[in-house]
């Protein structure tokens, strides 16, 4: 690199640094809550050989738990060096991976631009396209994005792949240069389209080939040699696939639903990804485009048009050795795009941090065909060469402007979203999430407005119905709270938010008992969610349940060394759960049958049943006339439904004393349940169907009875073979007795018969998530 190369590279590093100079403390977005905010496993560096083993630490929702370990890893260093959420540190790693990118960039170009034609301006050219890629307000989307570092660091490790190779012969004879594609492929797997680039690289660049020689015979030889140079490259990015999908979770999900629509929608996203490298003015972090419906649509044939006329510009510079850096850019832009605008349906149809990686290829492209053109019209650049510089150094600043304006609306969840509602407006997210940002503040109003507006488009997104279900529960409307909380298990029961937000409705209503069974089902989904741990200590404490509240804390501590509340909660665990064994010591060597009875009371009302009746018995062995503890007894069972148990305590309770109204009353509600039980099973003996079967397996599998739960779906379908809702109710009962395999298969058998079956979806995601852990 010349000395007049350092300096004014160090100049675009600079300017770069002044144009994201306000970017360092915006804040967390979109799945930044889920893969970095609510994870427990970025918090203690002792989990990084985690990371590489199990991909459900990326993530606490089992949708988006896919395997980047990398990227996961870099998180932690990130918290461990803030000493938190420090989100100055969160932003500089990024930052850093992008600045060192743009001097890759720098030495990559320099190295093409040399091979296809040799002059004294190419170091100048390669700065220009640096510095237009790292002043580009698009790019701001993917680096003020924490948790999209995953496209900078795979983008990163690509380009310093293709330097290696180009530069060292040590590193392609040793095949050194794919070291960086391991590592670039377990951030993010687009990184293994390096080997299609580097197959173009080399046809192009060492073999002197074009596109067109691709089908001549006179170059069959070549490029047969061609391929077979990048065939371990070829296998090595194979291999790195096949690893990355075997590790990532079943739970996994693309987002989209029809291949055939998202791809023929593609080829106009495409063109506006080309048209926002000039015109980056519509900008979004959540856009409202929607697939096309079919090909008829002239949007369709705008952007098949588009690709064609690319393609035959690649074809046609291919056969100019000095053009070639144009083609090689054009495939590398199609090639990077591979991965999101083809076959493969992703939840959104597209994104602006998905140009990353193509606009490195794209830029080189545009930029040395201007270059071309430039120089072979020489006399025109001499007389006109002070207007041009300054004309690119407008261009580049005001691109810088523009990036610094784009780190403005990134800077909080109001900015981003308002910018979203005004840029798309059909983004019903988009709505939600700015209506989310007005309820942080207070703004009731304005937040119910935006989620009524959203749910006119969304009426089964499970978060929505959970904000919504926050919003009215701030408002004082607990029975409409608690109708959303329930759409919300009911849209998406594999989310760990489901089950937490409404155990929180639930313990602000002193629902404890209720509560628990939710949390616990929210820490299984997902075990390091923080917010549903912490729900689950307080209740533990506030019920007495001191040996769950310790083994609970402890499991935190594991994951997060740091977090004050477990260490709290473990040290009160250990000092009252003593006390209350202190407690039961004193009275079994002074027995007392009241007092126990006033533990059993006091383990009733925190919601411990199981102990309470133990303890109501040790009453009823000192004292066998003791009415109260029987009652005690009773009314526990009923608790927990087991209520053929209650009745047998209850009778002996009113026996004891006839005028005992609150066993009388704890009776009825017993024999009650057990009549509508019976009511159930004679209903489907005399009258049987597969509706009536349903009914009673329903009502076992909530008086915990799983066996007999199977047993009746069972029946059902030998009346109703397709009759998805019973294969529903077999996975749930399945899960619950711990048999993962049997689970997958009624699971399975049941969204065959129904695809759109969103609960049965949840059991099954369920079921493999259980079976893998």
């Amino acid at each position: 690199m010349k000395k007049y190369h350092r300096l004014y590279l160090a100049l675009v590093i600079v300017f770069t640094c002044i144009a994201y100079s306000n970017h360092f403390q915006n804040a967390f977005h979109f799945d930044d809550s889920h893969t970095i905010e609510n994870n427990l496993y970025i918090r203690n560096l002792k989990n990084i050989p985690l990371f590489f083993k199990d991909a459900t630490t990326f993530s606490t929702l089992p949708a988006n738990q896919a395997y980047r370990p990398i990227v996961t890893t870099s998180l932690a260093i990130d918290y461990w060096l803030g000493n938190g959420y420090n989100l100055f540190y969160f932003h500089l790693l990024t930052f850093i991976f992008y600045l060192i990118q743009g001097i890759l960039m720098f030495w990559l170009f320099v190295k093409i631009f040399d091979i296809a034609y040799k002059n004294q301006w190419n170091g100048y050219i390669a700065l220009i396209a640096v510095a237009w890629y790292l002043l580009h307000p698009a790019m701001a989307e993917t680096v003020n994005y924490v948790i999209a570092r995953s496209d900078t660091q795979s983008t990163f490790f690509v380009i310093l792949a293709f330097v290696l190779y180009a530069y060292s012969s040590f590193c392609r004879k040793t095949f050194l240069y794919l070291l960086p594609i391991v590592l670039g492929t377990l951030a993010k797997p687009t990184a293994v389209m390096f080997a299609p680039m580097l197959f173009f690289y080399i046809t192009f660049f060492e073999k002197n080939m074009s596109i067109s020689d691709f089908f001549r015979r006179s170059y069959f030889k070549q490029t047969v040699s061609s391929f077979v140079k990048v065939i371990p490259v070829l296998v090595v990015c194979a291999l790195l696939y096949l690893w990355v999908d075997k590790f990532t979770p079943k739970t996994w999900q693309a987002g989209g639903n029809s291949p055939w629509l998202y791809l023929i929608t593609q080829p106009f996203v495409i063109t506006y990804y080309f048209g926002t490298l000039f015109l980056p003015v519509h900008l979004s972090a959540d856009t409202d485009w929607q697939l096309l419906k079919n090909i008829w649509d002239v949007r369709f044939f705008i952007g098949i048009l588009f690709i064609i006329v690319m393609l035959g510009v690649a074809t046609y510079c291919s056969r100019k050795p000095a053009a070639r850096p144009v083609s090689f850019g054009i495939v590398w832009f199609f090639l990077a795009l591979v991965p999101s605008s083809s076959i493969i349906p992703l939840g959104e149809v597209m994104n602006d941090h998905r140009m990353f990686f193509p606009f490195v290829g794209l830029i080189m492209a545009v930029v040395w065909g201007i270059a071309l053109v430039l120089m072979k019209y020489k006399t025109i650049y001499e007389k006109y060469s002070k207007a041009i510089i300054a004309t690119i150094f407008i261009i580049l600043v005001g691109y810088g402007i523009g990036t610094y304006q784009r780190n403005e609306v990134w800077k909080t969840e109001e900015s981003l979203w308002y910018d979203v509602t005004i840029k798309s407006p059909k983004n019903y997210r988009g709505l939600m999430n700015y209506g989310l940002s007005k309820m942080s503040k207070g703004e009731y109003a304005i937040a119910e407005k935006y989620f009524t507006d959203a749910l006119t488009g969304l009426p089964s997104y499970a978060t929505l119905h959970i904000n919504l279900g926050v919003l009215k529960e701030a408002l004082g409307d607990k029975k409409t709270a608690e109708t959303y909380f329930k759409n919300a298990l009911a849209y998406n029961s594999t989310s760990a938010d489901s089950y937490y937000f409404y155990s929180r409705f639930l313990v602000n209503q002193f629902r404890y008992a209720e509560a628990v069974p939710l949390l616990l089902k929210a820490i299984e989904i997902s075990p390091a969610y923080l917010a549903s741990r912490e729900l689950l200590m307080k209740i533990y404490d506030i019920q007495q349940e001191y040996e769950k509240l310790n083994q609970l804390a402890e499991s935190t501590l594991q994951l997060a060394p740091d977090n004050a509340l477990a260490v709290r909660y473990k040290e009160s665990a250990l000092k009252k759960q003593n006390s209350l064994s202190l407690q039961l010591e004193q009275i079994r060597m002074n027995p007392d049958p009241e007092k126990y009875l006033d533990v059993s009371l006091s383990y009733y009302q925190a919601g411990q049943y199981e102990k309470s009746i133990d303890v109501a018995l040790e009453a009823i062995k000192l004292k066998p006339d003791y009415t109260e503890a029987y009652n005690n007894i009773g009314s526990a069972y009923n608790e927990i439904k087991q209520y053929d148990k209650a009745i047998p305590f209850l009778k002996k309770a009113i026996a004891l004393k006839p005028d005992f109204q609150l066993a009388k009353n704890n009776l009825a509600l017993a024999e009650n349940n057990i009549g509508v039980s019976a009511n159930f099973q004679q209903l489907a003996t005399q009258k049987p169907s597969a509706e009536n079967y349903l009914s009673l397996s329903l009502l076992y599998f909530n008086q915990k009875k799983y066996k007999e739960c199977i047993e009746e779906c069972r029946k059902a379908l030998v009346l109703k073979p397709d009759y998805d809702l019973a294969y529903n109710n077999i996975c749930a009962a399945y899960n619950q007795l711990g048999d993962w395999e049997n689970a997958i298969i009624a699971g399975e058998k049941g969204l065959k018969i129904n695809p759109d079956n969103a609960l049965l979806k949840g059991n099954l995601a369920e079921a493999y998530q259980r079976k893998n852990k």
